[in-house]
């Protein structure tokens, strides 16, 4: 097939969780022979025309000098050149800025588009936005010829909210083999003797709530908050408040997946406190770094971890997880060799790429491809 991906920055990974999909897919669809190209935009680290076989197509985008309009500016143009160059297929990832240009895709390519998460429940937004986005997913729903849910949550409000079918198909991750405690010494930390979180600072994270009950906790551990602090109110705003909590520290982002993925596999309780969403990345890397997993109650993250991860609807829960001594003895290998099942089974790259591209080729050819 010629398949072309919109939605991301582009590839190889510079920046998020589509960026990430979007390379590793490309990469496997290009093994299997098939003509792929990704929408770059202009700002991108990476600016050849090929990568790895991947076709790389450089669209202007003015998100840097103009911000968030911007990126709507950049998906006018990727659909502009998807008008004058024919795709079989238009694998649109996340409808935020893409989906007000529904109306001038071309009528000779399939658009297949993954729904993302929620994103008009984010209270980031301010209400216009939110009421926005909301208008944003319904285009997404109606104008895509097909849908996919990255969770079994995502699929169910799409059917329930808009009373359309979609096609489950998670996100991946890869196995962490190769832990070193040598990266624990440039964050100060020693195995098994701290707790994290890696998340954005914002509000649907239940960051506050888990810190609440860090600090209600009589156990003082090591708290490691992972994630950008100086980019909004709402980081300054935890900062500030936390700021006497001693054994909490806000160390900002970072992006260093094997760092990040030592940190996970050597924490002792790893919390995931998002509640809006569909599969989250740092939830697969989590489960695939042995991490021992405290995750916030909801239908997102139950439907992934089921019951292999404690959970908390409050920052008690969190104080007495803390408390307990004896949960890390008794979870930790438990729900570690759990995990790492499932994503070796359910999660790994080449089964989610494989299911990638069996439903793309039988939404193109029918089912007997």
């Amino acid at each position: 097939m010629k398949l072309i991906i919109l939605g991301t920055r582009g590839v190889p990974n510079n920046h998020g969780g589509f960026e990430q999909f979007a390379e590793y897919f490309s990469l496997y669809m290009v093994d299997k022979g098939h003509d792929v190209s990704v929408f770059n935009s202009h700002t991108h680290p990476y600016q050849l025309e090929e990568w790895n076989g991947v076709k790389i197509i450089h669209k202007k985008d003015p998100e840097n000098n103009i911000g968030t309009a911007g990126q709507f500016i950049y998906d006018l143009n990727c659909v502009m050149h998807c008008r004058k160059e024919h795709y079989d297929i238009i694998l649109q990832l996340g409808y935020t800025s893409s989906s007000v240009w529904s109306k001038l895709m071309p009528k000779t390519s399939l658009v297949i588009t993954n729904m993302d998460g929620l994103e008009w429940k984010r209270s980031k937004y301010q209400k216009p936005v939110r009421k926005f986005l909301k208008y944003a997913e319904g285009l997404a729903i109606f104008n895509s010829d097909f849908l996919i849910s990255d969770s079994i949550g995502i699929q169910q409000y799409i059917r329930d909210a808009y009373k359309k079918e979609s096609t489950y198909i998670a996100y991946g991750a890869d196995v962490f083999e190769q832990p070193s405690e040598t990266v624990l010494e440039q964050y100060k930390v020693k195995a098994g003797q701290y707790n994290m979180l890696i998340a954005r600072l914002e509000p649907e994270n239940n960051i506050e709530v888990i810190l609440d009950g860090v600090s209600a906790a009589k156990t003082k551990d090591l708290f490691l908050v992972i994630g950008k602090h100086d980019v909004n109110k709402f980081g300054a705003y935890l900062k500030e408040k936390y700021k006497d909590q001693k054994h909490i520290k806000f160390i900002g982002g970072v992006y260093n997946l094997n760092h990040l993925n030592n940190l996970r596999y050597y924490s002792k309780l790893y919390f995931h406190g998002h509640s809006v969403g569909g599969t989250n990345p740092s939830l697969l890397e989590a489960m695939a770094s042995g991490a021992l997993i405290v995750a916030n109650d909801n239908v997102f993250n139950k439907s992934i971890l089921k019951g292999n991860a404690l959970y908390f609807n409050n920052s008690t829960d969190v104080e007495h997880i803390i408390d307990n001594d004896s949960v890390y003895k008794k979870y930790k290998e438990l729900y570690k060799s759990h995990n790492i099942d499932e994503i070796n089974t359910n999660f790994n790259w080449n089964y989610i790429n494989s299911q990638y591209e069996t439903f793309l080729m039988s939404k193109l050819y029918g089912n007997d491809f």
